[in-house]
């Protein structure tokens, strides 16, 4: 008895150092696993050090570097001083869009060296800034902010003579500013007297002349529509459902047919009754 229960002994003695034998290998060959994954490639960008918010000028002292993976690089980014002040850090850059601490500073988000954040920073190429009266009504009570995009209705007469005709002239127009503000950030509502757009030269020219020649108003396009608003015309008589009325035909003379004699100098004309 006592040899078999030395037997079981020795057997489960070499079985738990075999385990731990076992063990021991598999976390070297983990450890030499994870020694040769190759380390993700940095790149150091520059970065603000604190809050900013917009129409802060950037300085140096509001800048810190930090390290990001080189594959996923925000578009803009800039990785030396030297780039982001070219002209020196006497002439800095303006902020167009807060930033938080620790966020990459990036070119979409400041003004050329020595500009400030205007109007004319935010317009694209090939575009020109037009400004539209608006009130509570006209202006979607206050709501409208810079980046929004609205539709553009026009009220007025019409050459051909109907009254009080509203049409859609333009769709997808970009707001860059509203009343003196080009701050995108603006979160609180305020009734704007003017809102300025975002327009091309022709667009202008439309706009112009309907502001001229009647009343424009704004419909806020929502943030993630991506249709096209089709052609709209509304008149007073489509609004209120009253149908044209149709001209009632007069009714055809009779028909008479005359025969014409001369008499002398005279001529004279008979009624006959038609055969054909």
């Amino acid at each position: 008895m006592r040899i078999l229960f030395a037997a079981v002994l020795i057997c489960g003695l070499g079985l738990a150092g075999f385990a731990v034998f076992m063990a021991k290998d598999y976390v070297a060959s983990l450890e030499a696993q994870s020694g040769t994954t190759p380390a993700i490639p940095m790149t150091e960008v520059i970065a603000v050090s604190r809050d900013i918010e917009y129409g802060e000028r950037l300085t140096p002292d509001d800048l810190a570097y930090i390290s990001l993976p080189t594959e996923i690089l925000p578009v803009g980014t800039f990785t030396e001083s030297d780039v982001l002040f070219p002209r020196g850090f006497d002439v800095p850059r303006t902020v167009l869009r807060a930033m938080s601490a620790n966020e990459p500073v990036l070119a979409s988000k400041v003004t050329n060296a020595g500009e400030d954040a205007g109007v004319a920073t935010r317009l694209s190429d090939g575009k020109r800034a037009f400004a539209i009266s608006v009130d509570v009504t006209s202006g979607v009570s206050g709501f409208l902010r810079p980046d929004d995009r609205v539709d553009i209705f026009w009220t007025g007469n019409l050459p051909d003579g109907r009254a009080n005709v509203t049409k859609l002239i333009d769709t997808n127009v970009r707001i860059i500013a509203v009343d003196q503000s080009a701050d995108a950030e603006r979160a609180e509502a305020a009734v704007a007297r003017t809102v300025t757009v975002e327009a091309s030269s022709h667009q202008v020219a439309s706009l112009a002349q309907a502001q001229s020649s009647g009343r424009l108003s704004l419909a806020l396009v929502g943030a993630l529509d991506e249709t096209v608003s089709a052609a709209v015309e509304i008149d007073q008589r489509q609004l209120l459902g009253i149908k044209a009325e149709v001209p009632k035909a007069e009714p055809a003379a009779p028909e008479s047919c005359v025969i014409r004699t001369r008499r002398g100098s005279e001529v004279v004309e008979i009624a006959i009754p038609c055969t054909n």
